[in-house]
C-alpha cells in the first residue's frame, strides 16, 4: 500500500489528467471507462519480496486504446531499471548507465522462462516446439524484461493474474522487438472489465518452430 501510494502520487504529478488504476485500489464492480490509463502493480512477486528473493519489481504501464504503450519495471534488489516509451524505444539503466535493449540474442541455444517449476503440458509442448533446451522458474514481470534485454527467448503462460501484472513488461518486450501475443497468437488487450489475462506468449521475432 505505501509503494502504491509513492508511485500514484508521482504520476498524478506528471499527469493529473490521466486516471491510474492499481491492483491493490482498484474496484473490480466498476467498469472502466477510459481510453487512456496507467496501470500499475506496486509489488509484483509479493511472496518472493516476503521471501527476502531478489527478483520482485515495481510496474507502472500506460494503456492508450488496450495497447501498453510505455512501461516502466524496477527490479530494486538488483538495482535494475527498465523502462519504454515506443517502438525500438526500450532502455536499461545498470550501474548508472543507459543502455538500449533489443532483444538482440545472446544464447546459442533456446532458453525459456516460467511460471512454474512444473509447468502445465501445453506449456512444456511450446517449448518443445520453439526447441527450448532448458527453462527457469520466475514469478515476476522480470521475465519480460530478460527477454527484451536477451538473456532469455521465450517466455509462455497459461491464462493467470491479471493485467497490471504484465502490462509494463509486455510494453518494455514488445517495444524492444519481442512478439507478445496469445498462445493463437492474438492481440493481448487491456482494459477488460475483470482485468483478467488471456494465455501468454512472449518471444524473439527470429525463433522458429
Amino acid at each position: 500500500l505505501e509503494v502504491d501510494e509513492l508511485i500514484t502520487r508521482k504520476i498524478k504529478v506528471l499527469t493529473p489528467n490521466i486516471p491510474v488504476i492499481s491492483e491493490e485500489t482498484v474496484d473490480l464492480k466498476k467498469k472502466n471507462e477510459a481510453k487512456i490509463f496507467w496501470l500499475i502493480d506496486p509489488i509484483d512477486g509479493t511472496k518472493e519480496y516476503l521471501a527476502g528473493k531478489d527478483e520482485y519489481t515495481l510496474n507502472a504501464a500506460l494503456v492508450i486504446n488496450t495497447v501498453p504503450v510505455l512501461g516502466l519495471v524496477g527490479v530494486p534488489k538488483k538495482n535494475r531499471l527498465f523502462f519504454s516509451y515506443g517502438t525500438n524505444h526500450a532502455y536499461e539503466i545498470k550501474d548508472n548507465k543507459k543502455i538500449k535493449i533489443n532483444c538482440q540474442k545472446i544464447n546459442l541455444k533456446t532458453k525459456a522462462l516460467s511460471n512454474s517449476s512444473k509447468p502445465s503440458e501445453n506449456i512444456i509442448k511450446i517449448f518443445n516446439n520453439y526447441r527450448v533446451v532448458n527453462f527457469q522458474n520466475m514469478r515476476s514481470s522480470f521475465k519480460f524484461c530478460l527477454i527484451a534485454n536477451g538473456e532469455f527467448d521465450l517466455y509462455a503462460a497459461n491464462p493467470r493474474a491479471k493485467e497490471w501484472d504484465i502490462a509494463a513488461g509486455h510494453a518494455i518486450a514488445e517495444n524492444a522487438g519481442a512478439i507478445v501475443s496469445t498462445h493463437d497468437d492474438k492481440p493481448i488487450q487491456y482494459g477488460k472489465p475483470d482485468f483478467s489475462n488471456p494465455s501468454l506468449l512472449v518471444r524473439k521475432k527470429n525463433l522458429k518452430c
